[in-house]
């Protein structure tokens, strides 16, 4: 018999609201799709007397895990190959408890603001993809509810409403949502496990924490930004509270993706501190929860979309798709280890009628970080996956054009538009350049506050 007591930090808003029944912890439930091996997934939950031990059987394997004294108990089972459905039973002194109808796969999370909440039922071709959800009954969804957030680290959904739908089925009902937008499945999210499960052969589940117009800073941890150099105040309300919830998630996953920085984009310029800083706190907060978390597992993003048709206006877009990427412009680099990215600058439109900044073609985006995700989480060799990035210039002066190679000139380049193109150059102090930038490209667009020469 082994016996397993994680460290599961609990704080004192959790302990307020729990109660005093044998359950588990509130995001666990049936139709969940908990990690597969090689992972070891974790189960907790509550019970009402302390000191005594809780047994968790999945099949044929029990594992143990004692009760602390805040009447938490959490259990690492065996690693889990199958995909299942089992059964997940909990026994101790105060009954037996019941998960039914669970598979074993891959967990990813995803998160962000409203581009990540954009749902299904508001994106293109919404009737076909919500009746092609029928036929994925092996992924499974969970929607946290914008109500979830805290100015304090939680580790359940224990705030009443936090949960917005809970683990549930892929089908026309679970991913199509109600009648009204901004319910529930997020469109990203969804397509995103939809062909990742397509790749795989085996269970998905997914679970969305998201909220529209929040910045970086309100989904990072105060050792994330005491790193950047900033600092969360008592007095910091609404949006702009710590929605640390998703951060202290007792449970392993395999992966994050991520759909932000609209919001940080009017004033970008630490975003390629605070984006890169809130990963890496992440990745340590789940591996400390119980250690079975890849310290480094695999993140992905979107880089923003065009949303603007009018080229004299930028809002901070440029800047921050830069800083997305911690000043390198791919990934991943040093600064972002293990992080793949979605470029959607191709992707605009500027009709939608929830907004520019809101693209509707959200499959492209998902088969973007669906092929990354292939190359770098699940590492296949055989896949093309990095946008072509420019490895030479050539400046003819009497045109006054610039002329840029990509990936060595080694393959042709499809142009679907000729306007819109940023080009970005920051010299250092001591490089001598034989003209001035400004005098090679006839009207710069806008210039970096830190950078004396620069075109985007």
């Amino acid at each position: 018999m082994e016996m397993s007591m994680p460290d599961i930090a609990i704080g004192p808003t959790d302990i307020q609201h729990s109660n005093k029944n044998f359950k588990f912890a509130a995001y666990y439930g049936d139709h969940m799709v908990l990690q597969r091996a090689p992972k070891q997934a974790v189960v907790w939950g509550y019970h009402p007397f302390t000191y005594v031990y809780v047994g968790v059987t999945v099949g044929n394997s029990t594992q143990y895990g004692l009760v602390n004294t805040q009447g938490v108990w959490s259990v690492i089972l065996d690693p889990v190959e199958g995909p299942g459905p089992y059964n997940i039973t909990a026994h101790g002194l105060a009954g037996e408890i019941t998960l039914t109808d669970v598979l074993f796969g891959d967990v990813w999370v995803c998160s962000g603001q409203s581009n990540m909440e954009f749902t299904v039922r508001m994106g293109n071709n919404a009737s076909e993809e919500i009746q092609d959800a029928d036929n994925f009954p092996n992924i499974r969804v969970f929607t946290v509810n914008q109500r979830a957030g805290s100015s304090t680290p939680l580790s359940d959904f224990t705030i009443k409403n936090s949960i917005k739908q809970y683990w549930s089925v892929a089908s026309n009902t679970s991913i199509g949502g109600t009648d009204r937008d901004w319910g529930y499945f997020s469109a990203v999210c969804w397509l995103y496990g939809k062909y990742l499960y397509q790749k795989l052969g085996y269970p998905v589940g997914l679970v969305n924490t998201c909220w529209g117009g929040t910045p970086v800073e309100a989904w990072s941890s105060p050792d994330a930004l005491f790193k950047c150099g900033l600092f969360r105040t008592p007095h910091d309300t609404g949006k702009n509270r710590c929605n640390l919830l998703i951060i202290r998630l007792n449970m392993t996953i395999y992966g994050a993706v991520w759909y932000q920085g609209e919001s940080n984009a009017p004033s970008p310029h630490n975003y390629n501190c605070t984006f890169p800083s809130m990963i890496s706190d992440w990745r340590a907060k789940f591996h400390s929860s119980h250690g079975q978390n890849d310290p480094s597992f695999p993140f992905g993003f979107v880089m923003l979309g065009a949303n603007e048709a009018d080229m004299t206006k930028f809002d901070g877009f440029p800047e921050i798709r830069w800083h997305q990427t911690a000043d390198f412009g791919y990934v991943p680099n040093s600064k972002m280890v293990n992080t793949f990215m979605a470029n959607a600058m191709d992707l605009p439109d500027f009709l939608n009628s929830v907004g520019s900044i809101h693209p509707g073609d959200k499959q492209d985006v998902a088969r973007r970080l669906v092929n990354a995700s292939l190359a770098v989480a699940y590492h296949h060799t055989d896949i093309v996956y990095q946008a072509p990035l420019p490895t030479g210039y050539k400046v003819d002066t009497e045109p006054r054009t610039l002329e840029l190679v990509y990936n060595n000139g080694s393959e042709a380049l499809q142009l679907r538009n000729n306007v819109g193109f940023e080009v970005g150059n920051c010299r250092p102090c001591n490089f001598e350049m034989i003209m001035p930038l400004t005098e090679i490209v006839h009207k710069p667009l806008a210039r970096y506050h830190d950078c004396p020469e620069v075109v985007n």
